[in-house]
């Protein structure tokens, strides 16, 4: 990722070009999918079978989850942006969750009005050595330039997530 914007920069700088560079963190939202290996769908789609729900290390580790409409709203923004705006600008949303928070908002929120054949449980492996402990995104200058920061709680996204799971059965 940050070879590429190294590139774009050069690439710039070479022909004189305007660009916008984005850093998006963790998105989430219907049309994931279910085999991407990102943590939302992947305890989507172990909870919606039945199956326990993975989380590797003791799940203290915290990430921020944005909707897909929230991000959608901030490219177009970056993209509106005056020209002399390049970036990157960071577009997530701060407020972080643990991994086990996020593992006991899915299995709450697939128990509410949809069906399974059993209730999923958290099981434990360890943490693969390079995962970062936190990842959290500073939106100041989305906020300050772009006039953006995200709107749909995780609390909201994740039935509209889950609906469109629901669908792929």
């Amino acid at each position: 990722k940050r070879c590429a914007e190294t590139l774009f920069f050069d690439y710039r700088r070479q022909h004189n070009l305007p660009i916008k560079v984005a850093r998006i963190f963790n998105t989430y939202g219907p049309r994931m999918l279910p085999d991407d290996g990102r943590v939302v769908s992947n305890f989507i789609v172990q909870t919606l079978q039945g199956r326990d729900i993975t989380i590797y290390g003791d799940g203290s580790q915290s990430r921020s989850f944005c909707y897909v409409d929230d991000l959608v709203d901030g490219l177009i923004r970056l993209m509106e942006s005056d020209e002399d705006v390049t970036g990157p600008v960071n577009l997530g949303n701060p407020k972080e969750f643990t991994i086990k928070e996020l593992a006991e908002k899915v299995i709450e929120a697939c128990g509410s009005g949809f069906s399974r054949d059993k209730t999923s449980s958290i099981v434990y492996q360890p943490l693969p050595q390079d995962d970062p402990l936190q990842r959290q995104p500073d939106i100041t200058q989305a906020k300050e330039v772009l006039g953006w920061q995200p709107k749909i709680p995780l609390d909201k996204g994740l039935p509209k997530t889950i609906e469109y799971f629901q669908t792929l059965k």
